[in-house]
C-alpha cells in the first residue's frame, strides 16, 4: 500500500479518564480500504470478513480538544485468537484516500473469542484540536482462515461532546447542485456547459446540462470504463417501473448517435436513457449543450451535444420526443453525484464553466450566478460539502470529510468571460 502523507495529533494515553458522554457509531457507517468491496457492509455492520489485509475506518469530526476513550463491539469465532491495532489520527485538510498502516500511532490488543459479541477496549486517546479524525482497526496477527464481525465503534470522554459521526447506513457522499439564475419568461432553446473533473472516484457522476425534463454529464463507472450519459424523463409518471408507463406519457428515441445505446431507465423516475463508452480524461474540459425543440403544442424534442476531444467536433448523442410538460428548457442546474456508497469517504471535486443559456430568438445569454443546494444526506450526515468559485469557474466538491461547509442556498458569482460558444451541431 502507498504510504500517505499523516497528521499523528493524537497520542495514546496510559490510563483512563471519567465517562463524560458517550457516542456509538454503527460499523455501517464505516468504509474499508484498500478495497472498498472486500467485505459486506450492511444493517449487521461489517460482517464476513476474511480478508486480513482490510482495514476499517470510521470518519468523524471532534468539535472540542480532550480525551477520548475508544472501544470497538465485535464477534469473534469461539477461541479464535487475534491482535488488533487501533489508531485514531487527525486527518489532513487535503485528500487521503490511502493510510500507511506502518506508520501510524496506535495501540494493540490481544482477543480471544467467544463467539458471541464483546466490547473490546483500545484505552485512551487525546485529541489535540478540533477536526475530522480517522479511526482505523485492523488485525496485526489472527487465526488461519480468519473471519469477525465488527459491529460498532464506541467513544467516551469529554472530546466526545458535540462530534459529528454519520450514524445512518447511507454511506454516500451528499449530492451537490448548482442552480443557474436565468431570465424571466426567456424561451430557452439551448443551454451550454462545460465541466472539468479534478478527481475522479468510481461511482462518480458530474452533470453538466439539466433541467426540468432531464440531465446531461459524464460518468465513472468502473476502473476500467467511463460514459456520457443523456436521459429524459417520461411525462405525466411518478412510476419507478417504466413497464407501467402509458404509450402517450412514455419519452420516444428520435436519434441517437454512433457508438450510442439508448434504453429505458427507472427506479428515480422513468425515462429514456443513452450513453457513449468513452475515456474522458480527468483534467481536460469536457464541453456539453442541450437543446429544445417544440413540435406540437404537447411535445418537445430534446437533444444532447458533446464535443469530441479527439474528432474535435459536436456529435449527437442522442434525441428524444419528450411528452406533455416539456417545453423551452427551464430549471437550468448542474450537480455531482456519488451514486454508490463504498467509496463515499473519497472527495468527488469538478469545475464548472463557462455557462451560456441561448433564447429562441438567436441571442446567447452568459450565466454568472449559481446557488448551492444538496440532498437530504448534506442536511446533517454528511457536512463535507462545498461551493465555491475557483480560476473564474465554480465548482462543486462533495465527501472527503474536509472541515467547513457551504449553507444551503448561498450564491456565488463568477467573472463573466464574455466569450459565447461557436455551435457547429450535426442535425439530429
Amino acid at each position: 500500500m502507498k504510504a500517505a502523507r499523516l497528521f499523528p495529533a493524537l497520542v495514546l494515553l496510559l490510563g483512563c479518564c471519567s465517562a463524560l458522554a458517550e457516542l456509538r457509531v454503527p460499523a455501517f457507517t464505516a468504509y474499508l480500504d484498500p478495497d472498498a468491496n472486500g467485505a459486506k457492509v450492511g444493517k449487521e455492520g461489517v460482517t464476513g470478513w476474511t480478508n486480513p489485509q482490510q482495514t476499517v475506518m470510521w470518519f468523524g469530526e471532534f468539535k472540542a480538544a480532550g480525551k477520548v476513550e475508544v472501544s470497538v463491539v465485535m464477534r469473534l469465532p469461539k477461541d479464535a485468537v487475534w491482535q488488533w491495532r487501533l489508531t485514531a489520527l487527525r486527518k489532513p485538510p487535503f485528500l487521503l484516500d490511502e493510510i500507511s498502516q506502518m506508520e501510524a500511532t496506535g495501540t494493540d490488543v490481544k482477543v480471544t473469542g467467544t463467539g458471541e459479541a464483546m466490547t473490546v477496549k483500545f484505552g485512551e486517546f487525546n485529541i489535540t484540536s478540533p477536526g475530522y479524525v480517522i479511526i482505523s482497526l485492523w488485525p496485526r496477527e489472527h487465526p488461519p482462515h480468519p473471519t469477525a464481525d465488527i459491529l460498532e465503534l464506541v467513544l467516551d470522554g469529554p472530546a466526545v461532546k458535540d462530534a459529528h459521526f454519520n450514524l445512518k447506513e447511507r454511506r454516500n457522499a451528499a449530492s451537490v447542485h448548482l442552480s443557474y439564475q436565468t431570465p424571466k419568461d426567456a424561451k430557452v432553446d439551448a443551454f451550454y456547459c462545460e465541466v472539468t473533473a479534478v478527481d475522479d472516484p468510481v461511482a462518480t457522476y458530474y452533470m453538466a446540462t439539466g433541467w426540468n425534463r432531464g440531465y446531461f454529464g459524464m460518468q465513472v463507472n468502473s476502473a476500467t470504463e467511463r460514459r456520457i450519459i443523456f436521459s429524459v424523463w417520461d411525462g405525466g409518471s411518478e412510476a419507478k417501473d417504466r413497464s407501467k408507463v402509458a404509450d402517450e406519457n412514455r419519452t420516444k428515441l428520435v436519434a441517437k448517435g454512433e457508438g450510442v445505446s439508448a434504453g429505458d431507465f427507472g427506479n428515480e423516475g422513468t425515462g429514456g436513457h443513452s450513453h457513449l463508452v468513452y475515456p474522458w480524461k480527468t483534467g481536460e474540459t469536457q464541453r456539453f449543450v442541450v437543446t429544445a425543440k417544440p413540435a406540437d403544442e404537447t411535445h418537445t424534442v430534446y437533444s444532447g451535444y458533446w464535443f469530441h476531444p479527439e474528432k474535435k467536433q459536436w456529435m449527437l448523442i442522442s434525441s428524444w420526443n419528450a411528452p406533455q410538460t416539456g417545453g423551452w428548457l427551464k430549471g437550468l442546474y448542474s450537480f455531482s453525484e456519488n451514486f454508490g456508497g463504498s467509496n463515499g469517504h473519497i472527495r468527488r471535486k469538478a469545475l464548472y464553466g463557462s455557462q451560456w443559456l441561448r433564447t429562441d430568438d438567436g441571442q446567447w445569454h452568459e450565466v454568472t450566478e449559481a446557488s448551492f443546494s444538496h440532498d437530504g444526506t448534506g442536511q446533517e450526515d454528511r457536512l463535507d460539502r462545498f461551493m465555491g468559485v475557483e480560476n473564474g469557474r465554480f465548482f462543486l466538491s462533495h465527501g472527503g470529510f474536509v472541515p467547513g461547509f457551504t449553507k444551503y442556498g448561498e450564491k456565488f458569482t463568477r467573472p463573466a468571460t464574455g466569450t459565447p460558444p461557436v455551435l457547429q451541431l450535426p442535425a439530429p
